[in-house]
C-alpha cells in the first residue's frame, strides 16, 4: 500500500463536520502523546515496550496525519516525498555527528 492509497482508505472512517481540521490536529497531539508515553515508560520506568501497542499508536498518528493532509487537499505521498527530499538536502551523505 502506498501513502495515497492509505489516505484514501483511511478517509472512509473520518467523521466529517466543520471542525475536521481542529479535531484531527487535537487527535494527532493526543495520539502522539500515547507514543511518547510508551517510550517514556520504557526508558524511565523499566516497562516492557510492547511492539503491538507501539504499532497501534503509531497507526493512530498516521491516520490523523493522513486526514489533515486530506482536509488540506494534499496527497499524502507528497508529504512523504517532500520530507525525504528535505532529509536528503540536509544530510546528503546520511546523518553523522
Amino acid at each position: 500500500m502506498d501513502f495515497n492509497e492509505y489516505q484514501n482508505a483511511a478517509k472512509r472512517t473520518l467523521y466529517g463536520n466543520e471542525q475536521v481540521l481542529t479535531n484531527c490536529a487535537l487527535g494527532l497531539a493526543g495520539e502522539s502523546g500515547q507514543v511518547v508515553d510508551l517510550v517514556k515508560n520504557y526508558a524511565f520506568r523499566g516497562q516492557k515496550l510492547s511492539r503491538q501497542e507501539l504499532v497501534h499508536e503509531m497507526g493512530d498518528v498516521l491516520w490523523y496525519l493522513s486526514q489533515i493532509a486530506e482536509w488540506a487537499d494534499i496527497p499524502f505521498e507528497e508529504v512523504a516525498k517532500a520530507n525525504i527530499a528535505e532529509l536528503n538536502r540536509r544530510y546528503p551523505t546520511g546523518f553523522k555527528k
